[in-house]
């Protein structure tokens, strides 16, 4: 099979060259040259033809995250962040993660030398991943007119004729999500446009500590539910969606007639922390036939087991299907092993999730 041709695009030499080497100790991927700022990687681009580029967040000239609006509008192609573990660079980190990068890696703070050698294996997993997404669904990331809101109203109304509640009836069901590479797009969207009086939710998305609050954050703002990082012992409620944090297991546990988020520290499942399998168990354990559990977009199989206990213990799944998904190894993995009952595109998947609470 041919290399993966990679183009590494940063203003430091040094970051450039470490780069270079961390890539190439990888038999299956190629660096195929550098630049400098974004007016040297137009020129490498149309040159150099390269299958995935890491492009950095911060550089003279002009940033990366101007640079990759105009790339996805004029040539989509996979593109990895490399970005500082700050609060700012979080939030400018999202916005590229908004405009259609696939993913990306966080550079150590200080002495970047030795700390780097330490992503390498981080770094080469995500450009694999990279040169595997489904373009046509990065380019779909574009900025468009925002959805419409839906109401739960509208859509039994929709459903079936007769008389339609008031109000969905959810306050004992709960709705699981997992996803990865992705799958911080598809969650903003879905979470946009769900009502105010939506079932609890639970989210497990695969992403560092240091972004997961502002990744709660930015959706939180966009929504008419209530979006934030969750808090260990905290009730589920309607209304709210809860992520886990960066760095711990998220589970639901049962208190009497109510839902409790509850935090783990513990090592990490099918290779991440938080990982999908950990809630997805948890929630058949607990939750059962009140739960609905959908997978996301994501490279691997973490929550495909989980979610095939799921349905054993009652409850409906379904994933995204692969057209609309970045990457569809999660959601496949699933597919594969009898988990899920449906495929459903993106921009149909808050409509169906407002259907099965109502159930």
């Amino acid at each position: 099979m041919a290399k993966i041709r990679v183009l590494v695009v940063d203003d430091s030499a040094l970051v450039r060259k470490l780069l270079t080497e961390l890539l190439n100790s990888d038999p299956d991927i190629e660096v195929v040259g550098t630049a400098i700022d974004p007016f040297h990687a137009r020129e490498k681009i149309k040159k150099l033809r390269p299958d995935v580029l890491t492009l950095d967040v911060e550089m003279p000239r002009m940033d990366g995250v101007t640079f990759l609006k105009n790339l996805m509008r004029l040539h989509p192609m996979p593109v990895v962040m490399v970005s500082t573990l700050t609060e700012q660079g979080a939030q400018v980190t999202l916005e590229a993660l908004e405009l259609g990068a696939v993913d990306f890696v966080a550079k150590p703070k200080l002495d970047l030398s030795s700390e780097l050698g330490h992503y390498t294996e981080e770094i080469i997993e995500k450009v694999k991943i990279a040169a595997a997404v489904n373009v046509d669904a990065l380019a779909r990331k574009l900025p468009r007119k925002p959805p419409e809101k839906l109401t739960a109203d509208a859509v039994l109304a929709q459903r079936a004729p007769g008389v339609i509640p008031s109000h969905l009836k959810t306050t004992e069901k709960i709705i699981a999500i997992g996803s990865s590479t992705g799958g911080t797009e598809a969650i903003k969207d879905i979470l946009a446009v769900l009502p105010p009086d939506s079932p609890g939710i639970v989210i497990t998305q695969h992403i560092p500590v240091s972004f997961s609050g502002a990744f709660a954050a930015r959706v939180n703002g966009l929504s008419a539910i209530e979006v934030s990082e969750a808090v260990d012992g905290e009730q589920i409620l309607p209304g709210h969606a809860y992520i886990a944090p960066g760095d711990k297991h998220l589970l639901v546990e049962r208190s009497g007639a109510r839902f409790l988020c509850r935090l783990n520290d513990g090592p990490a499942v099918s290779r991440h922390k938080p990982s999908v399998d950990v809630l997805f168990r948890s929630v058949a354990q607990n939750v059962g036939s009140n739960a609905i559990g959908l997978m996301l977009t994501g490279m691997g199989d973490d929550g495909a087991q989980g979610m095939l206990e799921m349905k054993e213990s009652g409850a409906f799944n379904f994933v995204q299907d692969e057209k609309s998904s970045v990457v569809w190894g999660m959601p496949w993995q699933a597919v594969k092993i009898g988990a899920a009952e449906l495929q459903v595109p993106l921009n149909k998947i808050a409509r169906k999730l407002l259907e099965l609470a109502n159930t």
